[in-house]
């Protein structure tokens, strides 16, 4: 029987990146409008890593690099139909899917945080987008309540889905890739 080696694939700042966004995440989540000023602040804190991680993602590590993880579609679909036959390949880095997820999950993080800053100007006329909102600024703040709020659930579901895919990619290969974003390393079978 082949003996596996171990390769480091998550280096130290995507897996900081990582259980950093986890948790900024989950704290503006819960808190909402209870504890404002935490929630902003965790807001930011969001937006500051997923700044820090598309910068990384363009001249990062070789596994962190956008270059490495960004499929074509086509190549998505199959890779997903792949799974759904229990006959995926197995990637080092993210799979086709989990970077399309990666994507996805940025995006979507741009989105809830954005539009949250834009909401904290125009309903407290606060925050760097406060000068943008005058008189109709209740109007604005309505709108982008709501956009706020879909983003933030679906935000959410993205990373229930992250989440799913991991353990099935996880059984699958019979590796643990949570295990993996801990300690960076995976097994080179």
């Amino acid at each position: 029987m082949k003996e596996s080696t171990n390769i480091k694939v998550w280096d130290p700042l995507v897996r900081f990146f990582h259980w950093s966004l986890v948790v900024a995440f989950f704290i503006a989540y819960i808190t909402e409008e209870e504890l404002l000023s935490v929630h902003t602040w965790a807001g930011y804190l969001v937006l500051a890593l997923v700044f820090i991680r598309v910068i990384w993602g363009l001249v990062g590590t070789k596994y962190a690099r956008f270059s490495d993880f960004i499929y074509r579609p086509a190549t998505i679909v199959q890779f997903l139909k792949d799974t759904i036959a229990l006959k995926a390949k197995r990637y080092i880095g993210h799979n086709p899917a989990g970077g399309a997820m990666v994507l996805m999950l940025l995006v979507s993080l741009i989105a809830t945080a954005g539009t949250g800053i834009f909401l904290l100007g125009a309903e407290d006329q606060s925050g760097p987008a406060a000068a943008l909102f005058g008189q109709n600024r209740y109007f604005w703040a309505e709108i982008l309540e709501e956009v706020h709020e879909f983003f933030a659930n679906f935000t959410v579901l993205l990373v229930c889905v992250h989440i799913a895919g991991v353990l099935v990619e996880s059984l699958i290969h019979g590796e643990n890739l949570v295990s993996a974003m801990l300690t960076g390393f995976k097994s080179q079978k």
